[in-house]
């Protein structure tokens, strides 16, 4: 885990030139709030919730068990890659009911990295489906839990059925290293999908 971000973080530095917006996205307890926490260099506000046993009759809770709270608004939080660049992160809300709302959070978004979870690599398929309606880009990064069943990177693209070009790494959301790198493979993506040639239109 990266040390705590000092109170020097807390402004944006005057240099910055540049503020890109970017989601977390991904199903219910994947992990969204750790990552947005971890990286965040200043104290993301909290929106976490106790969970009810209301909840259980419309999440999913298997695999979750010692889940207790959930976010009911959004994560919130701000990476400041360079002099010049700062990165806005906005983690969703992982349950169908709230789908509308991290739709409404797309706006102004240049791209998702969606977190997912080898134990329940099926309800990404939703998230994923999302973005492709909204035509937002998008990145893979898979959480490893410890109790989670390893799978080969091949073996985990083809199970999510993703585009060659799509980018699929594996991250721990504890660790702010290791979240960063998966960041930046996003950001990467992004940049590499801006300064590609585009095609000709139809006359």
């Amino acid at each position: 885990m990266g040390s705590a971000p000092s109170s020097e973080d807390v402004y944006l530095r005057r240099s910055v030139q540049t503020a890109v917006k970017l989601l977390i996205v991904g199903h219910f307890a994947v992990g969204k709030t750790t990552f947005v926490g971890a990286l965040s260099e200043i104290r993301p506000p909290h929106t976490e919730e106790v969970m009810t046993q209301a909840g259980a009759l419309v999440d999913d809770l298997a695999g979750t068990k010692d889940k207790t709270t959930t976010t009911v608004a959004m994560d919130f939080g701000r990476l400041t890659l360079s002099d010049r660049l700062v990165l806005y992160l906005f983690g969703t809300p992982g349950q169908q009911r709230f789908t509308r709302l991290w739709q409404d959070m797309t706006r102004g978004a240049l791209g998702a990295l969606v977190l997912a979870d080898t134990r329940r690599l099926s309800q990404s398929f939703d998230v994923m489906g999302v973005l492709e309606e909204l035509d937002l880009p998008y990145a893979v990064a898979v959480n490893q839990f410890d109790d989670a069943p390893a799978y080969g990177i091949a073996e985990i693209r083809e199970a999510l059925d993703l585009l060659p070009g799509t980018p699929l790494v594996r991250c721990d959301a504890r660790d702010r290293s290791s979240s960063a790198r998966a960041l930046i493979t996003l950001v990467e993506y992004l940049q590499s999908r801006n300064s590609a040639p585009r095609p000709l239109e139809q006359a």
